[in-house]
């Protein structure tokens, strides 16, 4: 099921980062909180639990499957501190915010003000697009365009955007910026390939999707989203914070560690500014309310059967860890000793938050959660994948 784990820091991560080393984060034990009287659940008790041993700070978790509903937390909430992360805490979703990004995107296909085989240069005439790049390789991330958070290139060439990893982006982290300054500086970039000739994720993309539905509405793309999405799924915890740098309400602390003169220091990052991220992100939600939108997503109920059918159509050079991108989504066959096919899009903050979001394609199944980096550096490559294999089998295999 994990082949690649370089996916790692481009699917995941939304930007490059990985500390090089090991270490048990601070805390543990497990809180359960239960939707259904006396259901005991260890197995995912231990799966969360995995994590928190592996280096985390904490995690919380919320499961529906046809057992009922599951939700508990691991770890702690603040490093020095007993609590326990809250299990209707809010946190930074990171790159999950693509999956409701590329809805919206949909949503206006479905309307017809959209064409998703059109130029995406139709409907942003000014921001000075390549004309091959159309509005679906935007969404599936086969533009070639330069990723403003630094980009590799097919030579092995790197070449350094906006700081997003290290001192550099801890320092800079209360920064603002805007979509349309972080659109140019890549279009300023050499592109990484022709459009449609290859696969590459990139952060831009979803920052250029957002322009597209702020030219085509006339309204901001958070507004749009209150409008689309959060309103009518009743989703209370989820918001596109802006320059906001709080999350409001219930919330467990994220840590990020990195290197200063060669020396390993440690920065809470629970306070962060992501319009860095604009679209691709940069938005704050709950394990509730991811369910309640991968599940209503998934389920028919936000787009029409033909352009759901098209968003979990994968393309074929896209193939990694978390499965290979349709539109927004990752889709991962787990093969027919487990569910099938799963759905996702897991994401991170560029420090101390990861979140996870899974579903079967009729939204009857479901996992939610999100991990809290502690301030001791971890081998996320090594790490992360055994841990997250490790849950999906136990979610959504029965441990197999």
């Amino acid at each position: 099921m994990i082949k690649q784990v370089a996916a790692l820091a481009a699917a995941l991560l939304t930007v490059t980062a990985a500390p090089a080393m090991a270490s048990p984060a601070s805390g543990g034990g497990v809180a359960v909180q239960q939707t259904k009287a006396g259901q005991e659940r260890p197995e995912l008790q231990k799966a969360i639990q995995e994590f928190v041993d592996a280096g985390y700070a904490g995690m919380q978790m919320r499961v529906h499957d046809r057992r009922g509903d599951w939700a508990g937390s691991a770890g702690v909430r603040k490093l020095g501190e007993s609590a326990k992360p809250p299990t209707n805490g809010r946190f930074w979703i990171g790159s999950t915010t693509k999956a409701f990004t590329a809805t919206l995107v949909l949503q206006l296909v479905a309307e017809g003000k959209v064409g998703l085989d059109r130029p995406a240069a139709d409907y942003l005439p000014k921001l000075g697009l390549d004309r091959r790049i159309t509005v679906r390789m935007l969404l599936q991330h086969t533009s070639g365009l330069f990723n403003y958070t630094g980009e590799f290139y097919l030579d092995g060439t790197y070449v350094p955007g906006i700081p997003g990893a290290g001192k550099e982006w801890v320092d800079n982290r209360f920064h603002s910026y805007q979509p349309a300054e972080l659109a140019r500086l890549a279009l300023s970039k050499t592109a990484k390939f022709e459009p449609g000739t290859n696969w590459s994720y990139a952060n831009t993309n979803y920052t250029v999707a957002l322009l597209l539905i702020e030219k085509v509405t006339g309204h901001s793309y958070a507004e749009e989203m209150r409008r689309r999405i959060i309103r009518p799924l009743k989703l209370s915890g989820t918001l596109v914070p802006g320059d906001r740098t709080r999350i409001p309400g219930p919330h467990a602390h994220g840590y990020y560690p990195y290197q200063d003169g060669g020396e390993w220091k440690a920065a809470d990052v629970t306070r962060q500014n992501l319009s860095l991220l604009p679209g691709a992100g940069n938005m704050i939600s709950t394990t509730q309310d991811l369910q309640t939108f991968i599940s209503a997503l998934q389920g028919g109920k936000l787009l029409p059967p033909r352009l759901l059918t098209q968003m979990r159509d994968p393309h074929p050079k896209s193939a990694g860890l978390f499965g290979s991108y349709g539109l927004g989504m990752y889709v991962q066959d787990t093969g027919s000793d487990c569910v099938g096919i799963l759905l996702n899009h897991d994401g991170s903050a560029p420090g101390g938050y990861g979140s996870f979001m899974y579903s079967t394609p009729d939204g009857s199944m479901t996992l939610t959660a999100s991990a809290t980096m502690s301030d001791a550096p971890i081998n996320q490559a090594e790490v992360f994948p055994k841990a997250l294999d490790k849950l999906i089998k136990t979610v959504f295999c029965d441990g197999r």
